[in-house]
């Protein structure tokens, strides 16, 4: 029910040290004006829903099902909130939740940590986050990611995400720290919507004063000696990258997980969003002289993503470094509920970790996937 696509014995090597294991579960919840770019994501049909898509997802992984939330679910354009896969999984391992608040528009209404961020402007401005802000993130990152792993004890930490538009954001990370991953990433939409999110983050680059890494057709930055692609390690500071044009979510998770594997296993669960995040930890710890155990990382997340015609996550993975990439190969085809099934035909995918969710459901509880679908299908009876 794990499938790993890259790094093949070093992602075998984490399931088996990870077996039987409990994990504890951090998402980390953040906001970005780019979600509001009309088209964008389909992660809330209307730009009113997505504004409070986090927030919805947040009370629902926190609460379950309830007669009356305060932030309903927002509707989809088609499909129902990947949240439904995480709270069955937290329900059935009766897992801690962490939510961090890393920046969102308004006040969550279940409990949340603050991480004393702030909401970041599209990054079509060049100006997303203030660097200040960037850095109170990391430090708070690292704090958190040393209380999560002693938490952990001998588990490991699932550390997830909710940003609506954060696949763009992701994008112009990547992009930045010199890696080829246009046409690569994924999105909520059936087709990605590849033209979009490129032309929104070369216009974000280019406002940023990063033009003059000469960005290339396919996303890659090119030397303008050699017109090769690089690293840019070397060249950009990865906080102000951030800055620039990324959100909250990433330097936060980055932090923890940084400070959270040197003591203990991190699942960072997500697709995209998540194997920017991986780069965006290469280049912290490179840069800033940061102590981290990449042998103790893998991105995990749901097989919509891992093989999405539409995108490459399998390319984009071996592209950012050596992680290992896995899968849960949990199938919708078989559900009585068409909002489920529609995740076969590409609709929503992921989100709210619950790649990493069930990936956890497999490894913790041995369930195979007749338990896990019959374990979601329950959940939705109860909405």
């Amino acid at each position: 029910m794990i499938q790993v696509y890259t790094q093949l014995a070093q992602g075998r090597r984490w399931l088996q040290r990870y077996r039987g294991r409990r994990p504890v579960f951090a998402c980390v919840l953040g906001f970005t004006d780019t979600g509001l770019i009309p088209d964008i994501s389909a992660a809330g049909r209307s730009t009113l829903d997505r504004r409070y898509t986090a927030i919805a997802d947040a009370e629902f992984l926190y609460n379950g099902p309830q007669p009356q939330p305060e932030y309903p679910l927002p509707p989809l354009a088609a499909g129902a909130s990947p949240v439904l896969i995480s709270r069955a999984v937290v329900e059935a391992l009766s897992l801690p939740i962490y939510l961090f608040n890393a920046g969102l528009p308004q006040t969550p209404s279940v409990p949340t940590i603050d991480l004393g961020g702030v909401p970041a402007a599209c990054l079509t401005s060049g100006n997303a986050l203030p660097l200040l802000s960037v850095k109170h993130l990391l430090e708070q990152g690292l704090k958190w990611g040393q209380q999560l792993a002693a938490n952990a004890a001998d588990g490991y930490t699932i550390l997830g995400e909710c940003v609506v538009g954060g696949t763009t954001t992701a994008l112009s990370v990547l992009t930045g720290l010199g890696i080829p991953a246009s046409g690569k990433v994924n999105s909520s939409h059936p087709s990605c919507n590849h033209a979009q999110k490129w032309a929104v983050v070369q216009a974000g680059l280019e406002r940023a004063g990063f033009g003059n890494l000469e960005l290339g057709d396919a996303g890659q930055t090119l030397t303008p000696e050699t017109g090769k692609s690089s690293n840019n390690f070397q060249s950009v500071d990865p906080l102000q990258l951030i800055a620039a044009v990324g959100d909250p979510m990433q330097v936060a998770v980055a932090g923890m997980a940084i400070a959270a594997s040197r003591t203990s296993g991190v699942l960072l669960a997500g697709g995209t969003q998540m194997l920017a995040v991986y780069a965006l930890i290469e280049a912290i710890a490179h840069r800033y002289a940061l102590a981290w155990q990449p042998e103790q990382i893998v991105v995990g997340t749901t097989r919509w993503v891992a093989e999405d015609k539409t995108g490459d996550t399998v390319g984009l993975a071996q592209t950012v470094g050596k992680v290992p990439l896995l899968a849960t190969q949990l199938s919708f085809a078989a559900s009585c509920y068409p909002q489920l099934q529609v995740y076969e035909q590409g609709f929503v995918k992921e989100g709210v970790a619950a790649g990493g969710c069930a990936i956890a459901a497999h490894l913790t509880l041995g369930w195979n996937q007749n338990q896990l679908l019959q374990a979601i299908e329950a959940l939705i009876e109860r909405c």
